[in-house]
């Protein structure tokens, strides 16, 4: 069988090592990449399991050979991805797009095994909407602030949850779809897992820096975190708390020009920049007359800020950009979406900001890419070709091309600010729901979804894509691609199970 992930992971350690097997049904660990102990083997293979425990015992000389047995699931459903689970479910893309909101916090197998009838669903909806977009299954947090659901759209979403799930009979009333398994080129890649010291860790934003330390934002917890990638050895540095009794967790991560790590504390409401040097935190709290229960930054972008001094932020709350001055410590706030109709939804997510610290942001409540001159405070809006695509994360690049991934429209996409002109191309794997997107210094694009657990490498000038399926269920956040290594070495964290990926493609 082609395509089947092996995982090995040797007892008492905290690293698991991945390879797949080629179209003779060959694996293999390269020498030297497992130390000698003793192994136990898992298998991933839509439809198939692992014909009992698997173990293997690596000595110093090369290891013989090992078959592994596998046999076809009793439990296909507990198997599915995201990705698959939304191709299968019956229904119009209209009645399955909310969907991709509940994926943040838990898988869709949740929902599809659920008998909840419609009306159990409208409460089961006004609940979850009092929980914090940084919960997971291990760590809940409940918003302070009260957050209503409007009463037609909790209806006609209930209706629809009900029609999928178990509600109405033992069994689901429609066929599950599965994608196939790795073939060629996406068979030739090594992945490693970095387990985390706590269950309750959730990986956000990864940035490996100049000496392999990787660096990362806990979502859920008030820590920053660093890997020692050589070392497999984690530390963790506390963030003082400015809002007692409020969620706690940071989102975006962004490095500045001196190295410093700078994040988007959530619902602490303010930025905290780390000195690495002193390994001390610098806090910049939203004052009293702006900070309500429901302020929140999610983003921060202080890279430019060596031009005027000035970082940008966002309030998700009123969807406006906010401005920190560092030399007086006083936010401004700027409406980019006043110059639009009204009655439509509209969100400043990613931030990105060129040589002149004039910011750049994507529009992921609708489908517009903004730009607000730094001396000016002018905004100008480019809709994106697809309508509704919810652009989310992205980089702007050395020749001012900005790249970003298109959340709602199975795309990613890339805005020439030179020119002022798009380009758009399609993901092969319906309902990826790309996240982020960067590109390498070969070019090609690396894509990370949060619903179908695979990698998408794709070459911009071809069109041609490869998926790296990953060995578990991964929520996919904020990629990051080393440069430094031939070919490429992409990272990411896994959002939901506590670890940090890396991905080494063989070609």
């Amino acid at each position: 069988m082609e395509g089947v992930l092996v995982s090995a992971k040797r007892e008492g350690t905290t690293l698991t090592t991945t390879v797949v097997s080629d179209h003779e049904g060959h694996f293999s660990f390269p020498i030297g990449r497992l130390e000698p102990g003793a192994y136990a083997l898992k298998a991933r293979a839509v439809g198939y399991e692992l014909d009992g425990p698997a173990t293997a015992v690596v000595g110093k000389q090369p290891t013989p050979s090992i078959d592994l047995k596998l046999r076809k699931t009793e439990d296909l459903a507990a198997q599915l991805t995201n990705a698959e689970w939304l191709a299968s479910f019956p229904g119009a893309s209209e009645q399955k797009q909310p969907l991709l909101e509940c994926m943040s916090c838990h898988t869709l197998e949740r929902i599809a095994r659920s008998t909840h009838n419609a009306d159990e669903w409208v409460q089961v909806l006004h609940r979850m909407a009092g929980y914090a977009n940084n919960t997971t299954l291990l760590h809940p947090q409940r918003r302070v602030a009260e957050r209503n659901l409007a009463p037609e759209r909790a209806r006609k979403t209930a209706e629809y949850l009900a029609s999928i799930n178990l509600s109405a009979s033992p069994a689901w009333s429609y066929p599950l779809k599965v994608h196939a398994r790795p073939s060629g080129r996406a068979t030739r890649v090594i992945i490693t897992e970095y387990d985390m010291p706590r269950d309750t860790i959730a990986p956000h934003d990864v940035h490996v820096d100049a000496t392999g330390m990787l660096w990362y934002s806990n979502f859920d917890e008030q820590y920053l975190g660093r890997l020692d990638t050589h070392t497999a050895q984690t530390s963790e540095f506390p963030i003082p708390p400015l809002k007692s009794g409020f969620p706690t967790g940071s989102l975006d991560m962004e490095v500045d020009r001196d190295g410093n790590i700078w994040l988007a504390l959530m619902y602490q409401a303010g930025l905290a920049k780390f000195d690495r040097k002193t390994e001390t935190f610098q806090l910049w709290a939203i004052p009293s007359g702006l900070n309500n229960d429901a302020m929140q930054q999610s983003m921060v972008m202080p890279r430019q800020s060596h031009v005027d001094g000035k970082v940008w932020t966002n309030d998700v709350n009123r969807h406006a950009i906010m401005r920190l001055d560092l030399s007086s410590g006083q936010f401004e706030t700027i409406d980019p979406f006043s110059s639009l109709a009204s009655g439509r939804p509209h969100a400043p997510y990613g931030m990105m900001a060129d040589a002149e610290n004039n910011l750049y942001f994507l529009d992921f409540g609708d489908e517009n890419i903004g730009r607000v001159d730094a001396k000016t405070l002018r905004v100008r809006i480019y809709p994106t070709p697809t309508s509704y695509s919810r652009p989310r994360r992205g980089m702007l690049d050395a020749s001012g091309h900005l790249w970003f991934a298109e959340f709602a429209a199975n795309k990613v996409g890339m805005f020439d600010t030179e020119a002022e002109t798009f380009r758009e191309w399609s993901l092969p794997t319906p309902w990826t729901a790309p996240y982020d997107v960067s590109i390498d210094k070969n070019g090609e694009l690396w894509v990370g979804s949060m619903s179908s657990d695979r990698v998408v490498r794709l070459d911009p000038a071809s069109g041609q894509a490869t998926e790296y399926l990953l060995p578990q269920q991964t929520n996919i956040r904020r990629v990051f691609v080393d440069n430094t290594t031939t070919p490429v070495t992409f990272w990411v964290g896994n959002n939901h199970h506590a670890s940090i990926v890396k991905l080494e493609p063989l070609e």
